[in-house]
């Protein structure tokens, strides 16, 4: 049984493997047989051979978006985690500050963006904090829900014992709201990166919403499709990375069968 479970990873990954290049194979075949003009649909070997012809130049672009995304989520983290720490130990906060989050949720971050850049100009700080609103409200909300998800019973337990709203805190609300956290984390990671891409196509000097604006206003979907290539491949890595992260941290709630 031990060996069978070991197992069952690989094949997920081999199946899911099968299905992509089945789904590759399809599109490249599709484009050659209607011999589909390279600015309507280009096929995924004129992909491949874009980006390998310009690595230098999508590597610099990737890590600029993938830090300009990673600072903005630790930035709506840290903002989203404290107002909901905040408000689940003093209650009476609530309304008001859910009510300013929702307004700033609200607020379409394609009109915000350009007056970021207005104000602070064209370096990453912009895409920081667009980044930041983008990941602040599930983080909040999340990170609240978990918050107030303790069990009442054990929760009289540690008020009868004369436990302060800190030692209740600690003790039983945090550990609670950890499995809530990255649920809003495994949303909020590929939307940083959402983020930084749109704030970076209302004005920026690099990064792979700069290359994806530049190839679209000059048609050339090689050069785009990498670029949404490496965006969907740099996703999948943020998110696999915090969820064997949670496998460590929250290992309380993890079954064996996951």
């Amino acid at each position: 049984m031990k060996n069978a479970k070991a197992r069952t990873p690989w094949i997920d990954w081999g199946v899911a493997a099968i299905i992509v290049a089945a789904v590759i194979l399809f599109w490249e075949t599709g484009v050659r047989v209607r011999q589909t003009p390279v600015y309507i649909l280009p096929a995924p070997s004129r992909i491949l051979l874009t980006l390998v012809q310009n690595l230098g130049l999508y590597a610099e672009a990737t890590w600029l978006t993938l830090s300009e995304a990673l600072l903005g989520l630790l930035l709506g983290l840290c903002a989203g985690a404290g107002a909901a720490a905040i408000l689940g130990i003093w209650p009476r906060l609530e309304r008001g500050v859910m009510l300013l989050a929702i307004l700033v949720k609200s607020t379409p971050l394609v009109a915000i963006a350009p007056l970021l850049t207005i104000w602070l100009g064209f370096g990453v700080l912009p895409k920081i904090i667009i980044t930041a609103l983008l990941t602040f409200f599930p983080v909040l909300v999340n990170v609240l829900s978990g918050l107030q998800s303790a069990e009442p019973a054990l929760l009289d337990t540690l008020h009868s014992w004369r436990a302060t709203r800190w030692e209740v805190f600690w003790a039983v609300r945090l550990p609670n709201a950890l499995p809530y956290l990255f649920a809003a984390l495994k949303v909020s990671g590929p939307l940083a990166l959402i983020g930084a891409v749109v704030a970076e196509w209302t004005g920026a000097s690099g990064g792979l919403g700069r290359t994806m604006w530049l190839a679209y206003t000059n048609l050339n979907l090689p050069y785009l499709f990498a670029a949404v290539f490496i965006l969907a491949a740099a996703g999948m890595a943020v998110y696999g990375l915090l969820v064997w992260l949670e496998r460590r941290v929250v290992f309380w709630k993890i079954s064996d069968f996951s």
